[in-house]
Parts: structure tokens; C-alpha cells; sequence
């Protein structure tokens, strides 16, 4: 089984799987889910990874007494942080060659392309709202670096967003994951999980459309 259709198979079956590991391996749960997040938000070759899925379904478990709520707050946070560090020091060091070379091996060049649109129009604050967009979130640090954004500001922005993904949509798996109706429609629910992720960019979006029409009427 290929990466891509392992990736498929674990988000369409993500709450199964969940449980199965949190039987077998108790603890080291919370190091799947770092590993996880990690490498969702700080390689650029792991766009596909699950983010918004996974931590629902982690603050699930997390209300029936299977994970520890304020650990896996904790674990997924620092993840988040230390995988769009790594993302930005990367992206600083060589990310200004990606775009020299025609065929880039692993990376879709126009995930990075549209990230690096999505840096320029917004600028600092992509480094927030980015996190609430599967893809985008994974390339916007590396852009970040790639612009040479002061480490400094970078972290700001980095920690208020990663502490702010992590936390909504673990607790909204805490506080709704285990309601009937979203138990019976999981993959409906998944599918409204990201729909909303990406609500703040298209407010801001039709915001900005909206003042160009003004701006030439």
C-alpha cells in the first residue's frame, strides 16, 4: 500500500485506528500524535498527514477518559510549535532554491506557489490563519523562511497559532466528539471540520475583494 492511499485509508478510519492504538500502546499514544502533528505542520513532504481530523478525534477519546485532556493539549501544542520552527528554519536555509529547480521531487510546487500568494497578500498573520488550512498550513512556515521573516516576529505569530489550532479543535473533539449524531457521521463531520478551518481565510478574502469593488466604483 502506497503513502498516499495508507494516508486515505487512516483518515476515512481515523477513530478506529485511534482506538487500537490508544489499547495497545497506552502512553505512547501521545508520541503518535506529536509524530503526527509534527509532521503535518513542519515537513514539506507530509502535507498529507491528517491535522484537523486527528486532534477531533484525539479530544474525543480524550471525554471518555482514554487520553488526558490537558497532556494531549499540551503534547499537540508543542508539536505544532516545534514542527513550523522547523518548517521556517528549513524554508531560511534552502527553501530559495525550491523555486530554481523545475521538477521538485516530493514537494508539489504549486502547494508552495500558492502558499507563498497566500504570504505575500497577508503577510505576517498567514502565519495564524494558515493554521486553520490543511496544505497551506504545512507550507506557510517554509514560505515564511523563504521571505526572510525575523525569527522574532515568526514565533509570535507561530506560538498564538499553534496554540489556538491545537486547542479549538481538540475541544471541540472533547466537548462534541462523542454525540451520537457525530458519532454515526464521522466523515461528514471531518468534511465540516476542515469546511470551517478555512472559513477565516475566505472572511478575509471576501473582505479584500470587497474593498477593491469600492475602491474602483
Amino acid at each position: 500500500m502506497n503513502w498516499i492511499n495508507w494516508s486515505m485509508n487512516i483518515l476515512l478510519h481515523l477513530d478506529k485506528y485511534l482506538s487500537v492504538i490508544i489499547q495497545n500502546y497506552g502512553i505512547g499514544t501521545y508520541l503518535l500524535l506529536f509524530l503526527i502533528i509534527f509532521g503535518e505542520t513542519g515537513l514539506v513532504v507530509t502535507p498529507f498527514l491528517p491535522g484537523d481530523s486527528i486532534l477531533f478525534t484525539a479530544g474525543a477519546f480524550a471525554a471518555i477518559g482514554s487520553l488526558d485532556i490537558k497532556l494531549l493539549l499540551l503534547v499537540v501544542s508543542i508539536a505544532a510549535v516545534l514542527g513550523d520552527t522547523v518548517n521556517y528554519t528549513i524554508g531560511k536555509s534552502i527553501g530559495h532554491k525550491i523555486y530554481e529547480i523545475e521538477n521538485v521531487k516530493f514537494i508539489k510546487k504549486e502547494h508552495l506557489l500558492k502558499a507563498r500568494a497566500f504570504y505575500e497578500k497577508y503577510g505576517a498573520m498567514t502565519i495564524i490563519i494558515a493554521r486553520f488550512i490543511p496544505v497551506i498550513r504545512t507550507f506557510a512556515p517554509f514560505v515564511a523562511g523563504i521571505g526572510e521573516m525575523s525569527y522574532t516576529k515568526f514565533i509570535t505569530y507561530n506560538i498564538v497559532g499553534a496554540v489556538s489550532w491545537a486547542a479549538l479543535v481538540t475541544l471541540m473533539g472533547f466537548y462534541f466528539g462523542n454525540l451520537p449524531a457525530v458519532k454515526s457521521n464521522f466523515a461528514l463531520v471531518i468534511l465540516a471540520i476542515i469546511v470551517i478551518s478555512i472559513m477565516p481565510a475566505l472572511f478575509e478574502f471576501t473582505k479584500q475583494k470587497l474593498k477593491m469593488m469600492e475602491k474602483k466604483a
